[in-house]
């Protein structure tokens, strides 16, 4: 992993790739990034993200999730530290989207990573190797 001892956040993505099994290498590649953090208790992740992750495993990808199977997902992935955004973040992510042009959600997604004190946040969807605010994006696919 890359970010020495500090915790790093995970993107929807990336998770969606870790547990659909059609995905190929990218699956490979995620689930090892995902595995790997959840073993050395650094994996991060969001609300916002548990909640496109349900969405997206059960409805989106080429072989969707059972509902149980996506819950016990989510159970698995909710002892992780959490981000649960209040007002004030997302009015920072806002700000951030602004001064950085990026989606509001991509923004989001850093703004969590950054409250959570995570070094790092991977992520197919932001410029690897981009600093945003303190965090270093890294692409799974890319490494």
């Amino acid at each position: 992993m890359s970010g020495e001892d500090g915790l790093e956040f995970v993107d929807t993505n990336v998770l969606l790739y870790a547990y659909d099994t059609s995905a190929g290498s990218r699956h490979d590649r995620a689930a090892k990034v995902v595995g790997d953090l959840g073993s050395d208790r650094r994996g991060a992740t969001s609300i916002q993200v548990l909640q496109e992750f349900y969405v997206n495993a059960t409805r989106k990808i080429a072989k969707p999730l059972d509902h149980e199977v996506a819950l016990d997902r989510i159970r698995v992935l909710s002892r992780w530290p959490v981000h649960v955004a209040h007002p004030r973040d997302v009015v920072a992510a806002a700000e951030l989207a602004e001064g950085s042009r990026l989606s509001f959600w991509d923004a989001m997604i850093v703004r969590s990573a950054s409250a959570l004190g995570c070094t790092v946040v991977w992520s197919e969807d932001l410029n690897d190797g981009q600093e945003i605010a303190g965090v270093i994006v890294r692409n799974p696919f890319r490494h």
